[in-house]
């Protein structure tokens, strides 16, 4: 392979990324950020091995449902970021990932507040893998708790994913 093309680990792409260093020759197969990310606001502000961490600014005129509190979706969706985001620092080139469950546990409501999504391993399989994603308010209140289920693809399982 060309060194010029070699694409570097997915940890060490999303590291650059946060620390403003990605240069053109960083190949990485992650649309990041993801699409998902900018329509809702979604930062991601920490990455390690199997973790992540991703932060929101919750506007009842944005994200509310009709009660006026934050939708549970939008919960929903940071947090199946932090996850996939962490299960991505851990995936090998040619290989993909997909959800094969996600629950939510709601704990209280919110309403216009920095929230933080904080996804880390349960257990590390070679194919399926479980997380636990621990959404907080600024104040370190547990609002929601998501564990998902992640099944590692590869061959051609993987191809155009």
């Amino acid at each position: 392979m060309n060194p010029e093309t070699a694409r570097i680990s997915n940890l060490d792409y999303l590291r650059k990324l946060l620390s403003g260093t990605v240069t053109p020759t960083d190949k990485s197969p992650f649309n990041f950020p993801f699409p998902i990310m900018k329509t809702l606001g979604f930062r991601l502000i920490e990455v390690n091995e199997a973790t992540a961490s991703m932060e929101m600014e919750t506007k009842t005129e944005l994200h509310s449902n009709p009660m006026g509190t934050i939708h549970g979706g939008v919960l929903c969706d940071i947090a199946d970021a932090a996850i996939g985001t962490a299960h991505f620092t851990t995936v090998a080139d040619g290989e993909s990932f997909t959800s094969i469950d996600l629950q939510i546990s709601f704990f209280r409501p919110v309403w216009n507040e920095r929230l933080k999504a904080i996804a880390r391993p349960v257990h590390r399989g070679r194919t399926v893998s479980r997380y636990v994603c621990d959404i907080t308010k600024a104040d370190g209140k547990l609002v929601a708790q998501v564990t998902s289920t992640i099944l590692t693809l590869r061959g051609e399982a993987a191809q155009g994913r």
